[in-house]
């Protein structure tokens, strides 16, 4: 099983948005988008909530995901 990590902290800073205004713009919880943004890696995760994260940014889910080990 491969792993992932999500650059949500690195587009927020882009696009001078904080992680209350991800979660608020993708419809999650805060706690959520905080709790992707702590993990360094991931190997399993809700692909519902990465979709509603990568259109708050208005990107594809592989400019969100970075991954790490294949």
């Amino acid at each position: 099983m491969g792993l992932i990590r999500l650059r949500i902290r690195e587009l927020a800073q882009e696009r001078s948005l904080t992680l209350k205004e991800v979660a608020a713009r993708a419809g999650l919880p805060y706690s959520t988008v905080k709790t992707y943004v702590q993990r360094e890696a991931m190997a399993t995760t809700d692909y519902t909530a990465i979709l509603k994260i990568a259109r708050a940014f208005d990107v594809a889910i592989e400019d969100l995901v970075e991954v790490l080990e294949e």
